[in-house]
């Protein structure tokens, strides 16, 4: 008879709500114009999404939450929509992505794209009213499903 295979383990999201101060986090950027952007870009979502921000691990700040589950069993929370100041870009999340947002896109300003990454080399130049439009609407279907 062969050995029955161990169950195997499902893998857990690394990054999570954490309890540190998203607004702590944000006065510690050394840059000064990505920490300003950081900044407005809280408010903006904040606005946007109606949520409180919270950090995601060390380095992601967080509007909302959803769970999600996977037809592997996979399941999990992530926020709605969220930011993090990386070195190359400031990155914007939103978790239904961005294909529906092509008309607001090119008002936006200069930008590059992932499926649910927005690259912006900092606010300055982008039509902020289009970006809190595209969060306010991605949040509000995530909310539908």
């Amino acid at each position: 008879m062969a050995a029955k295979k161990p169950a195997a383990k499902k893998s857990a999201n690394k990054t999570k709500p954490e309890k540190a101060s998203a607004a702590k986090f944000i006065a510690t950027i050394a840059d000064d114009g990505a920490r300003r952007d950081c900044q407005k870009l809280a408010k903006l979502m904040r606005r946007a999404t109606g949520e409180p921000p919270v950090m995601w691990g060390a380095s992601m700040v967080g509007f909302g939450s959803y769970h999600y589950k996977y037809a592997s069993g996979r399941e999990g929370d992530w926020f709605l929509a969220g930011f993090s100041p990386r070195k190359a870009s400031l990155t914007v999340y939103v978790m239904p992505g961005f294909e529906a947002y092509g008309k607001q896109l090119a008002r936006l300003g200069k930008h590059k794209l992932g499926k649910s990454c927005l690259y912006l080399d900092g606010l300055e130049g982008k039509d902020l009213a289009v970006l809190e439009e595209i969060l306010a609407d991605a949040v509000k279907r995530m909310k539908a499903k």
